[in-house]
């Protein structure tokens, strides 16, 4: 049977990426064939042009054509395989991008599914308890806010005849305890510094010396 029909190949089967660099290959060796060509047309053209008329330059040209032909065919080869490639590559990318729409897919339905298992744990009755106890618990707490920082009852009236006179007296003050500080003895220390009311006149230091002597 393997004689008549051939045996099964083991070979792997070429993939698009496979497929694409081999043709890209094949349009490398047909650019490389076609500046070979373009050359000797070049060199042709530069003959002809010195050359008069006659069965040389004739030949001259016929090889021109000849190779000019050449460059035509391979150029329309090239413009083939160049289109093959473009179309795989379209193919990679549509294949690219069906791939990625089902991985998209796959993710979104377990992402699904973990959601419903979520989902389905939750008591929405619960919840809504929970928040009429908190709420609850927030009126309590501003109640008892309330209550801490209400305000005793201040007079609203108040006599400005004695705000002057407490204004006087504590001027009065800061008098006195400039006087003390000016003097260099503390203000708390005038009454005791100061000499008694009775002597006319504060005692001399020196005979302070000889009654302690």
């Amino acid at each position: 049977m393997n004689r008549l029909f051939g045996a099964k190949s083991t070979a792997p089967k070429p993939t698009l990426n496979s497929a694409i660099s081999n043709v890209d290959t094949r349009i490398e060796s047909i650019d490389v064939k076609l500046a070979k060509l373009n050359a000797e047309l070049t060199t042709y053209q530069q003959r002809l042009g010195k050359m008069r008329n006659g069965p040389g330059k004739t030949a001259i040209k016929q090889k021109a054509l000849k190779v000019l032909q050449q460059r035509k065919m391979y150029e329309a080869q090239r413009d083939q395989l160049q289109a093959q490639s473009w179309n795989m590559e379209q193919a990679g990318m549509m294949q690219d991008n069906l791939k990625n729409t089902m991985i998209t897919v796959d993710a979104m339905k377990t992402t699904t599914k973990e959601l419903k298992k979520q989902y389905g744990k939750v008591n929405i009755d619960k919840i809504e308890k929970l928040q009429d106890e908190m709420a609850d618990l927030m009126d309590v707490g501003n109640d008892i806010q309330d209550a801490i920082s209400r305000s005793y009852d201040v007079p609203e009236e108040v006599d400005e005849d004695e705000l002057d006179a407490e204004l006087e007296a504590l001027g009065e003050e800061v008098e006195l305890e400039g006087i003390g500080e000016s003097s260099g003895v503390p203000a708390f220390l005038m009454d005791d510094a100061a000499p008694p009311q009775f002597i006319d006149e504060p005692p001399e230091p020196s005979k302070v010396k000889e009654a302690a002597g």
